[in-house]
């Protein structure tokens, strides 16, 4: 049974799709109310992005095969990001999932960690008959040597933010201007492409939450990115500069 006095709640927000640098902002935003100790909850968003190339902690622009006035073309951003890694693609048709919680109040280590996000979708992807694994030199999940998910996490104080992406049915062409997470001759695939049928994001957002939930050992609570003002009660009133929704 759970002991009601220490239990902190999760809290389970979808976004349909939102502007990356809005989705950084946001976690930052949540990552100063947890440190300020002004909401002693745990966060996890999910949803999509616009079209939007990212750079990791450790670069990546070197890995951009083409040039910025192309992609302004293309009508896909460029976005430094805290995150660990390299340089990444995000696009509708793949999701994302950002944990932002105490990782010294859940008792995680950073490997343990990355296990378990690998772990959901490992599970996830079973669901549809597809076998992938991990890579020991390369965190995310794999086909053979097909890149299907990533891994990529900050942690500022304590609190871990970022988290990970898994390719439903997104287009995978943006991966051939890069060196993906900067590793040259890295083939992308998607859940789409690996079953060679129609893959409903929702369906697979749900079953992410399921394993989510069943591999942290939790019970979430499903709320709104309109609650999350409510939920976040920082002690001065809202933070300046940013609004939610």
């Amino acid at each position: 049974m759970t002991n009601k006095k220490h239990f902190t709640p999760w809290y389970f927000i979808n976004f349909s799709l939102m502007e990356y640098s809005k989705s950084s902002l946001l976690q930052k935003r949540i990552v100063s109310s947890l440190n300020k100790g002004s909401a002693q909850k745990n966060f996890v968003l999910w949803g999509q992005h616009p079209p939007v190339f990212t750079l990791g902690r450790h670069g990546g622009i070197k890995n951009l095969k083409v040039s910025e006035s192309f992609l302004k073309e293309k009508g896909v951003q460029l976005f430094s990001s805290e995150r660990g890694g390299d340089i990444t693609y995000h696009g509708p048709g793949q999701l994302v999932v950002y944990p932002v919680f105490s990782l010294h109040r859940k008792r995680l280590d950073v490997r343990q960690y990355v296990h378990n996000l690998e772990e959901i979708m490992i599970q996830t992807a079973a669901e549809f008959k597809i076998e992938i694994k991990r890579n020991r030199k390369n965190r995310g999940v794999w086909c053979e040597n097909r890149k299907l998910g990533s891994v990529g996490i900050a942690i500022r104080h304590g609190i871990s933010f970022h988290g990970f992406s898994m390719n439903v049915n997104l287009s995978l062409e943006p991966f051939r201007w890069i060196n993906p997470c900067g590793m040259e001759g890295v083939a992308v695939t998607s859940m789409e492409k690996e079953t060679r049928n129609r893959i409903n994001e929702k369906d697979v957002q749900k079953l992410l939450q399921k394993y989510f939930a069943a591999v942290f050992h939790i019970e979430p609570i499903y709320s709104s990115l309109s609650q999350l003002e409510e939920l976040l009660t920082p002690p001065s009133g809202l933070m300046p500069n940013f609004k939610i929704g």
